[in-house]
């Protein structure tokens, strides 16, 4: 089953009429029918499914159930369902209202703003609506004007008839007047800041509350200039795009459409009568109606009379991912485009002695603040991607345990998704500069690449075919029974011999100072014996890790970062060599190449941007 008849959320808001149960059909068990939320996975107002086995369902019920491959690809992009559609009968005027965009909402109201478009289905005959101002007016001006009753002076009254089209940006002061019926699509969200009221009281006989230092801080004070254009789609935006189909039962009978996996389709019955089917079943439709096509149903066929309206949800213009990087000393936090550039970054400290709700929390400003500072919309991205040290169960976005910033069970994706309401994956964070390093550094045109990263501990991540293969911790192989104790908490692991802390712990106890991987290197080959006994060892120890790791996943391409002078040709002779003599096969099988990571820094940051 792919088409499911949906059934609306009723609103009795106190300026609505009765036109939606008297003409539509809408269930109403009052006097008043303001509003009905058609298409809605809002919990203020939820669609509930008429057919089917899922009947009776919540339409989100339905997504969580079949998964959100039905809402189609172009909405992976949003954490929750993307619109919401409804039918809005203004008996009487509305409030004068604005909406947030998505910045301000996401700051104040941890919630998206709100763009819109209101589709005119029948207009008394001196009806209008409000539209924005007449002239361009001062903060001081707005306000005075609000606090004196006399906002209405200034603006723009837009007379409309049946079939007109008016597009809401977020921003724009509006207002539906009397005696007009309207179908409106929207961002889901129910964010609005009103400002006027005409002195009216709620059903407690209290004036309804007014939002006015919100609405001054999101309100533009500049005239709308109204875009009469709607070739090819009656709107087209970020968030959704609506097409108008016309069946008038007599040249035109019959419309077959295609529902592909790129994104669903709404289609909102404004008149008429007929059957819509695909080749499983049919369904009658009658005006007032409301149907949801999963993605990737295919052909479906509208026969009879009727005017519609489709929405459907674009591919993203120009889409950036937030990449970020959490280490056990410094978080990185980058924008990345469509070609796995940098765009922008920036470091804080992790602090790691902090609550990780403080923490993460620090992380949602710090992103906000970054896209502010280079004007770039939260809407403008697509998703963001995490890297963290530990064990991470990536389907639920949870920390379960990283004893490098001493977290344990901790829900990141949830927690970071408070400030950012866009899709978060989260995976291990050296899994994340593996995956960097492969599509954007040194692994670039390889398709199954193993890094290793040599800090404060020993990382790694495995990609095969392109894709993560998550849980690897080669830091802890045990290469040594009843070895050095690791910080684990086991002994014998290759991080306790491997680590650049451990080559650095080594040279000090031999050396007797304190001394930088880089000058091990350099000191040994200038002969120093006491440093060249400690590297062989060390590179010895790192080697046998190495082998067997290659044994297990044979790749094409073994890297190299983190806090080492990879790069250095002792270094990376000392791998081949391991690695030809020590692995299964030797030369007569197919040898990995051995390499220095290309990235660096930015490799954690592009990683976890591709993660989504």
């Amino acid at each position: 089953m792919s088409i499911l008849k949906l059934k609306p959320s009723g609103k009795d808001y106190l300026w609505g009429g009765h036109r939606l149960a008297d003409e539509y059909g809408k269930e109403c068990s009052g006097d008043v029918l303001a509003e009905t939320w058609e298409l809605s996975c809002h919990p203020d107002g939820p669609s509930i499914i008429a057919n089917g086995v899922y009947a009776g369902k919540t339409l989100q019920q339905y997504i969580d159930a079949q998964g959100k491959a039905v809402l189609g690809t172009h909405c992976r992009r949003f954490r929750d369902f993307p619109i919401l559609i409804k039918f809005i009968d203004a008996k009487d005027n509305l409030s004068i209202q604005v909406h947030p965009d998505n910045r301000y909402a996401l700051t104040h109201e941890r919630q998206y703003g709100k763009t819109e478009m209101w589709y005119v289905m029948d207009a008394g005959k001196d009806a209008f609506l409000y539209y924005g101002f007449r002239k361009e007016i001062s903060t001081a001006e707005f306000e005075r004007r609000i606090r004196e009753n006399t906002l209405l002076e200034v603006l723009h009254a837009v007379p409309v008839q049946k079939g007109d089209v008016l597009f809401i940006e977020s921003g724009t002061l509006h207002a539906i007047g009397k005696d007009i019926l309207i179908a409106e699509i929207q961002q889901n969200s129910n964010v609005t800041y009103r400002v006027y009221d005409y002195g009216r009281v709620g059903k407690d006989g209290k004036k309804r509350d007014l939002h006015i230092e919100k609405a001054l801080a999101v309100t533009s004070l500049v005239p709308i200039i109204r875009d009469k254009s709607s070739y090819p789609h009656v709107a087209d935006c970020d968030y959704f795009t609506v097409d108008k189909l016309n069946l008038d039962g007599k040249i035109l009978k019959k419309l077959e459409g295609n529902v592909s996996q790129d994104s669903f389709a709404s289609i909102l019955i404004l008149d008429g009568q007929g059957t819509i089917s695909d080749t499983t079943e049919s369904l009658p439709f009658r005006k007032g109606d409301s149907f949801f096509i999963s993605a990737a149903s295919g052909t479906f066929q509208l026969e009879g009379t009727c005017d519609a309206l489709i929405t459907t949800i674009r591919e993203k213009a120009g889409p950036v991912r937030i990449g970020i990087d959490i280490g056990s000393a410094v978080i990185r936090i980058g924008l990345v485009d469509v070609h796995q550039k940098l765009l922008a970054s920036i470091e804080m400290p992790t602090q790691a002695e902090r609550p990780a709700n403080e923490i993460i929390g620090e992380i949602g400003k710090q992103v906000l603040a970054l896209l502010t500072q280079q004007g770039i919309e939260i809407d403008q991205c697509v998703g963001a991607g995490v890297g963290v040290p530990g064990t991470i169960d990536h389907r639920k976005g949870i920390v379960i345990y990283s004893n490098n910033i001493h977290w344990q069970d901790i829900h990141l994706a949830e927690l970071l998704g408070r400030d950012l309401p866009i899709p978060i994956q989260v995976a291990n964070n050296a899994d994340c500069t593996a995956l960097g390093e492969t599509v954007a550094g040194a692994g670039k045109g390889y398709q199954n690449v193993v890094m290793i990263t040599l800090g404060t501990g020993v990382g790694g991540g495995v990609i095969v075919a392109g894709e993560i293969v998550g849980g690897s911790e080669p830091g802890h192989m045990v290469i040594v029974q009843d070895g050095a104790p690791c910080t684990c908490g086991r002994r014998g692991c290759l991080e306790a011999y491997a680590s650049a802390a451990a080559l650095t712990r080594a040279a000090k106890y031999a050396a007797g100072r304190d001394i930088s991987p880089e000058e091990i290197f350099a000191e040994a080959k200038q002969g120093n014996r006491q440093l060249v006994a400690v590297l062989q060892d060390y590179l010895h120890k790192l080697g046998t890790g190495v082998v067997n790791i290659v044994n297990i996943f044979r790749p094409q391409l073994v890297l190299f970062g983190g806090h080492m002078p990879v790069q250095d040709e002792l270094f990376l002779r000392s791998m081949q060599e391991k690695v030809k003599k020590n692995c299964f096969g030797g030369d007569m099988g197919e040898l990995p190449e051995i390499a220095a990571a290309a990235l660096g820094k930015e490799a954690g940051m592009i990683g976890a941007a591709s993660l989504v």
